[in-house]
């Protein structure tokens, strides 16, 4: 996937997530089904998981510093998933909604997304696709990704995240 198309679909995705949400009534963004969490505790789970990415992509300098590069060819989108799902797929603490997520908030939260998808966006366009391919960044489950795979994962991640609001919403 090149970089336009990568960047669209990460936009898009989160778009999704964030007008299907922002579309369920009260009950339904509140609802708890046994100790799975609430699709305002996604939300927000999905905004934290965002909210690194402005800071870090401003600085490549940084990026290179910090992180070094990826010397070996980049896994497409299948893969990363394939190595994803070997994992435990559990969120670490940074990443958890800490205490209840109240229906008032959520319009906030959505405000936050947003400002952060259109900083991701302008910042990611900024990288070559050489550098989204050897430049690296950390993920807690995979370990040194390509900034390309980092952001195939994070395409997908909130498309997981509202299959399983759907799913709990199935008990509702």
């Amino acid at each position: 996937m090149k970089k336009q198309e990568l960047i669209a679909v990460f936009v898009a995705n989160h778009q999704q997530v964030v007008q299907y949400i922002d579309g369920l009534e009260d009950s339904k963004c509140s609802y708890r089904y046994q100790d799975k969490w609430t699709a305002e505790e996604h939300l927000v789970h999905i905004l934290l998981t965002i909210t690194p990415f402005p800071k870090v992509l401003s600085s490549k300098e940084f990026i290179s510093a910090q992180f070094g590069t990826v010397d070996r060819q980049t896994w497409d989108y299948e893969t990363v998933l394939h190595h994803y799902a070997q994992t435990s797929l559990k969120a670490p603490e940074a990443y958890l909604p800490k205490g209840e997520v109240l229906y008032q908030q959520k319009a906030a939260i959505i405000s936050g997304m947003q400002q952060h998808l259109t900083d991701i966006e302008n910042l990611l366009g900024n990288y070559s696709e050489e550098e989204l391919d050897t430049l690296s960044l950390p993920h807690p489950l995979l370990g040194k990704l390509t900034i390309r795979e980092m952001f195939y994962l994070m395409s997908y991640h909130p498309v997981h995240h509202q299959k399983q609001i759907e799913r709990i919403l199935e008990m509702y």
